[in-house]
């Protein structure tokens, strides 16, 4: 995974953290070839492309001014915004996401998302569990998971790279590896940017010296240490000299090198923070697209900064064209481009708002229940899932776990998660999900 952080922002709870884009496996691949080739075989899915990219949507959107607008509600909860028509006769969404209405039939809203906990923290969107109660060593992300099961797909694509610098607040990204360990941690040259993948008067000659030196103090070490440590970090000399020696990553991050109408298309952002909001860059979601096409596994990206406790309505007027704008031409372009049967879009946040809209004309935190948006990966299409009671606060119809949707998720990588286990560091093996099958409507 690549994480390059943007502007910091201060969310309601007073912890400052800065946007980010995290691109790769959320974890880096620690298999041997033959090992991921060989888990590749048992799930079926041979030397594939399938791939994931999740939109994460940091502070908690408002699902009732999203996908679920109530027009037969009180004033007081049903808000400023309107319904429209979409291109699938009977679902209607907010009139600020047209673009999202006339592509319906490709994209699958989820109105009922349950079981989650008034938290800022994306730890619940990438793991699909709650923070409390973990195993030691913590749980892991899924995209650490899809790393120790598939790897990478190619050496010059790292599954794991953390760009962000030494910071004083930490990032918004509270998941991490957790008990799957070094081996799947980030890779992570030191910079704000990509300077550091440049390697300063150094050949591959001497790269090709240096990594046989240092492969023969780690077998050395390896033989020593039963921690498996060394075997980690043997995987963190492979990625790196694999990233270093070769330009793909560095290509696939150039989003410039696509068609400039393309790059229109998506739309241009705002670098700089809004107050104490997040840079919104619809830019990223294009660079997410090119990084799957080039092999990487799973691409997440932060994007904009939802937490409206007041100015809900004001606010939501500029975020909302954006977000329609840039998911609507990547879903697009990856039909284009014949990839939407191989790539699963997710776009989410932790938490919903508040029916009751509070006196600063906001939503408060409501982990009762929220929203999602899925499309491509080959899912049914064209259909709303779940609905809430009237005042949009609570789920009345089809409920759906965030361990259901990560059940999809994998499902779609080929990966039976109800049956696949991993092994915590007491030698336990843990399920992917537990007592959770793919959402039955979509598969």
């Amino acid at each position: 995974m690549l994480t390059i952080p943007g502007n910091q922002s201060r969310f309601c709870d007073g912890i400052s953290r800065r946007s980010f884009i995290k691109i790769g496996a959320l974890g880096m691949g620690g298999l041997a070839l033959p090992d991921a080739l060989r888990a590749e075989q048992r799930n079926g899915i041979g030397r594939s492309q399938k791939s994931i990219i999740m939109i994460y949507l940091p502070g908690g959107p408002p699902h009732q001014d999203m996908f679920d607008i109530k027009v037969d509600a009180p004033s007081e909860i049903r808000g400023e915004f309107k319904p429209i028509r979409t291109n699938v006769p009977g679902i209607h969404i907010c009139e600020h996401l047209p673009l999202m209405a006339g592509m319906m039939d490709k994209l699958v809203p989820i109105r009922s998302i349950v079981g989650a906990r008034d938290d800022h923290s994306d730890f619940q969107c990438m793991t699909g569990r709650l923070s409390r109660n973990q195993p030691p060593g913590g749980g892991p992300s899924i995209g650490a998971v899809v790393s120790k099961l598939l790897g990478p797909t190619d050496p010059a694509v790292p599954s794991f790279v953390g760009l962000e610098p030494k910071m004083q607040h930490r990032p918004y990204n509270a998941a991490s590896p957790g008990f799957l360990g070094v081996a799947h941690q980030s890779f992570r040259p030191h910079g704000e940017g990509k300077v550091d993948m440049l390697l300063s008067g150094m050949t591959l000659d001497r790269l090709s010296d240096r990594r046989g030196l240092l492969a023969s103090f780690d077998r050395f070490r390896r033989d020593v240490d039963g921690s498996g440590l060394m075997e980690g970090l043997d995987s963190f000399n492979q990625q790196a000299f694999g990233v270093l020696t070769s330009s793909k990553l560095l290509e696939a991050l150039d989003y410039q090198r696509e068609d400039a109408k393309l790059i229109e298309r998506f739309g241009k952002g705002d670098p700089k923070p809004r107050g104490d909001a997040a840079p919104r860059m619809p830019e990223q979601f294009l660079v997410a697209r090119r990084l799957v096409e080039a092999g990487v596994r799973f691409v997440t990206v932060a994007f904009g900064f939802w937490d409206y406790h007041g100015n809900n309505f004001k606010t939501a007027r500029e975020d909302l064209p954006m977000l329609d704008r840039g998911v609507t031409t990547l879903v697009q372009d990856l039909y284009d481009r014949g990839m939407e049967k191989d790539v699963s879009v997710v776009v989410w946040g932790e938490f919903g708002r508040t029916p009751t809209i509070n006196k600063d004309a906001g939503r408060d935190h409501w982990p009762k229940v929220s929203c999602a948006l899925l499309a491509g990966g080959g899912m049914k299409s064209g259909q709303v899932i779940g609905a809430t009671d009237r005042w949009g606060g609570e789920a009345n119809d089809r409920p759906v776990d965030f361990q259901e949707v990560f059940a999809t998720l994998y499902n779609r990588l080929g990966i039976d998660a109800s049956n696949t286990t991993i092994e915590d560091l007491t030698g336990r093996p843990r399920y992917l999900v537990e007592g959770f099958q793919p959402i039955r409507e979509l598969i």
